[in-house]
């Protein structure tokens, strides 16, 4: 993958990337700039490693050492997804995964004449690359900034800007993401990251799930009580009307 000032970097400036855990898929991710893209797509719902290592998978079983935008676009959806389900599966949900990355490289191939790289080669500012990735299949604001951050941190690929654009995860020193994994020691911080986020998601819907089912608040009982309407006085009946007015007028002279 071709670099700009870049940062860690092995021989030729490719750069030594220990994101799958394993040396030959991760040299496959340093050197393609389609099967880290890749890589970032199928990056849900799955181990990290397991999703990073999906690229170098899928170009063996291909019989290749590298992926193809337009192999993979022109091939038949059928063929293309038993690639995925054969066992071992290349994703929790290979079915819907081999489609997204199909949809992926015939977008590639319709704007960027199938070169991945070109997505990011002459973007001119961070937030010009962010739009581009953002547009790509599969890719929404999230995984837009974090494949960002990625570029950045660890291929040298830094617009001006591109910080700013990659949102929390370009921070320097942050543990959020892929993009800041260079070992086993910080994967283990990321991953402890995660799983932070998510208990902290799943408390926040507990709380708000609660509030909207709790019971009314009871009454205080320490708080005056609101004042008695006065009674009202009943109407006589009418018979007894009748003989009162009877009784209290005077008797005629016979």
């Amino acid at each position: 993958m071709t670099t700009s000032s870049a940062g860690a970097s092995g021989e030729n400036g490719v750069p030594t990337l220990r994101i799958a855990q394993q040396p030959e898929a991760d040299e496959l991710l340093a050197r393609s700039p389609l099967a880290a893209l890749v890589g970032m797509l199928l990056d849900q719902q799955v181990p990290m490693e397991w999703a990073f290592s999906g690229p170098h998978a899928l170009a063996r079983r291909m019989g290749s050492d590298d992926l193809d935008a337009r192999e993979i676009a022109g091939c038949s959806p059928e063929a293309f997804t038993a690639l995925f389900t054969g066992r071992p599966a290349l994703h929790r949900y290979p079915g819907s995964m081999a489609k997204r990355v199909q949809q992926l490289c015939q977008y590639l191939v319709a704007e960027y004449d199938g070169e991945a790289g070109a997505v990011w080669a002459d973007a001119a500012t961070g937030a010009e690359l962010l739009a581009r990735l953002k547009a790509l299949p599969g890719f929404g604001t999230q995984k837009a900034q974090i494949f960002l951050a990625l570029l950045g941190k660890q291929f040298g690929v830094r617009p001006p800007g591109w910080r700013e654009a990659a949102g929390a995860y370009g921070e320097q020193g942050a543990h959020r993401s892929v993009a800041d994994i260079t070992g086993p020691e910080s994967l283990a911080e990321v991953r402890a990251f995660k799983q932070r986020a998510k208990a902290e998601a799943r408390a926040v819907k507990t709380a708000t799930k609660a509030t909207q089912t709790a019971p009314p608040a009871p009454e205080d009982p320490a708080a005056p009580a609101a004042p008695a309407a006065p009674a009202r006085k009943a109407a006589p009946a009418a018979g007894k009307t009748a003989r009162a007015s009877h009784s209290a007028s005077p008797r005629t002279a016979r």
